[in-house]
């Protein structure tokens, strides 16, 4: 019986030991098969392609969190998205002339602007406009405690109560608009304010020297002025900026809050912008990018972070926070190119912030000794050179070459600084450069090369919103047997000439050997004039004359009549 019994269980055990291992090879087939089909079946691309997107440093979380969802499907997509936020005047430099930084398959600047300056500055691969895809109007923010003291919150505040021509004495930052497209868009809505005063031109006038003096380079440095801060500079009232940026501040609580006034001016619209000469596979995959950025999900992470849409729509309801408005602001567009111009070269005439090029004579000659100081040429001229630039702004951006002949292999000339803004150039030790300057011995003067040079430089960089300047301190004349003719030089500097962006050349010579002829007809050649003196030592009183030349415009004060 026992064994019966056990014989009996050995039967019934064996059918299901069977089925378990029928089970488990089932089992296993079945996650091989589907590991097989994920892994090995065509995916509908033989590659994934990867695209480059630079965008501004505001917008650039947004775009980085929707490019890593597009990454990390594994390729489902066919391409992944490598994002990196950069400002947008860097961009735009490094565009038109390369800075080692890699070039981008898109640009997402915050303006569309900003596309306009980079061809302006000879990226003439950059398209000068985009698909937004978001927008921020601009705004003038209003310290509140100053905000309540116009009434705020029972009346909503308007542009005309802080800046208009009949506003209160405040004192109001502006970030430069030759930088920055919210700048540019404050000049705008300045003029829309004057327009029907009895003397426009004049009110408009007033109206941009109010902002002149608190001026900055970096719109960072207005909210470091917000009454209760710490810094040695008088507090600030109010300041233009984007509804964005003045939400960001908010939300941080971390300074004195700002109450927002709105006005029909250019917002912010962040184009994207696929640069013409990215190549087809990139640009598909660009194109299906762009749709992931407006689509539904990503536009409401654009929402969270206090954009707009393009249509200036607010997806958010902000009525519990009275210092902004979730009603609808239409952007105004950008208007045409040469407008902007107009509006920048107006606030340059105001501002006097300029880009000055200095072209620095160091052959020979200037080794000669100045009778009676125990300098020669050089030193003094340096030394004027220095305390002559102390009168510009630290917006005021500064470059300066050095000349002679064969000084850099066959180029007459050299770079010694760099263009960039006085407040950089001082840091960076320029006045010690600047010091260190010696004259080249049995150097030649090669003037004529070396000025058109300077001023195909001076064109193909000129910039808006600055008084643009080429300067040439010599003590000589053209000694360059292998080089340009007068006039060939100025036929070529005809042709450079464009009225609706002034370029002119002031020309400044010292010492017996200069030909005052010969600097005048260059100058005049540009609009520009030339100061001249054969008293080494009265250097001072000739560079102090241009530089009042190119400082004043009038009618502010009476231009000197010296020099020429």
């Amino acid at each position: 019986m026992g064994r019966h019994s056990a014989t009996t269980r050995r039967g019934l055990r064996s059918p299901v030991v069977l089925l378990s291992v029928l089970l488990v090879v089932a089992l296993t087939l079945w996650f091989s098969v589907d590991y097989l089909i994920k892994n090995l079946r065509p995916t509908g691309c033989g590659s994934t392609t990867s695209i480059n997107v630079v965008a501004s440093p505001d917008l650039a979380p947004i775009v980085t969190a929707a490019g890593r969802k597009v990454s990390e499907q594994d390729g489902a997509e066919c391409y992944k998205v490598n994002v990196s936020g950069r400002e947008s005047a860097a961009t735009a430099e490094s565009l038109a002339v390369s800075d080692g930084t890699e070039r981008p398959d898109v640009w997402i600047p915050e303006s569309t602007m900003w596309l306009q300056r980079a061809q302006d500055k000879g990226a003439w691969s950059v398209p000068v406009s985009g698909t937004s895809i978001a927008s921020s109007p601009v705004v003038l923010a209003v310290a509140e405690p100053i905000a309540g003291e116009l009434g705020w919150p029972a009346n909503e505040l308007t542009w005309a109560e802080v800046i208009g021509p009949s506003a209160k004495s405040l004192n109001v930052g502006f970030s430069d608009p030759a930088k920055d497209p919210v700048g540019v868009s404050t000049l705008i809505g300045l003029q829309a304010l004057i327009k029907d005063t009895p003397d426009p031109g004049g009110a408009s006038a007033a109206a941009m020297r109010k902002l002149s003096p608190n001026t900055v380079s970096q719109q960072s440095e207005l909210f470091g002025r917000l009454p209760g801060g710490t810094g040695p500079a008088e507090p600030l009232a109010a300041f233009p900026t984007s509804e964005n940026t003045l939400l960001r501040h908010n939300v941080k609580q971390d300074g004195t809050p700002l109450v927002a006034a709105y006005a029909a001016v250019p917002a912010l619209d962040y184009p994207y912008a696929v640069l013409p000469d990215t190549p087809d596979a990139k640009r598909q995959a660009a194109e299906k990018f762009l749709n992931k950025l407006i689509d539904q999900e990503t536009s409401e992470a654009l929402a969270d972070a206090g954009f707009r849409t393009p249509d200036g729509k607010a997806l958010r309801d902000r009525s519990q926070d009275k210092r902004t408005t979730a009603r609808p602001m239409t952007p105004m567009p950008l208007p045409a190119a040469d407008q902007v111009e107009q509006v920048l070269n107006s606030w340059a005439a105001v501002n006097l912030s300029g880009r000055l090029q200095v072209l620095l004579d160091v052959s020979g000659s200037m080794n000669e000794p100045v009778p009676g100081t125990g300098q020669n040429r050089m030193t003094i001229t340096v030394q004027a050179a220095i305390t002559g630039l102390g009168l510009f702004k630290p917006t005021t951006k500064l470059g300066m070459w050095l000349f002679s002949t064969k000084l850099d292999g066959d180029k007459d000339y050299k770079v010694l600084l760099p263009v960039k803004p006085m407040s950089e150039q001082l840091a960076a030790g320029a006045l010690d450069t600047v010091r260190a300057v010696k004259a080249v011995p049995n150097g030649a003067t090669g003037l004529y090369d070396s000025v058109l040079a300077a001023y195909q430089d001076g064109r193909q960089n000129w910039e808006a919103g600055r008084i643009n300047t080429i300067v040439v301190m010599t003590d000589g004349k053209n000694e360059d047997p292998g080089g340009m003719t007068i006039d060939q030089l100025l036929a070529e500097l005809a042709k450079l000439q464009d009225p609706r962006r002034p370029l002119k050349l002031i020309g400044i010579g010292i010492g017996p050997g200069i030909d005052p002829v010969e600097l005048k007809r260059i100058s005049e050649a540009t609009g520009g004039q030339a100061f001249t003196t054969a008293d080494p030592t009265k250097i001072g009183d000739v560079f102090y004359a241009a530089l009042s030349k190119l400082l004043c415009v009038a009618p502010q004060c009476k231009l000197p009549t010296g020099g020429g």
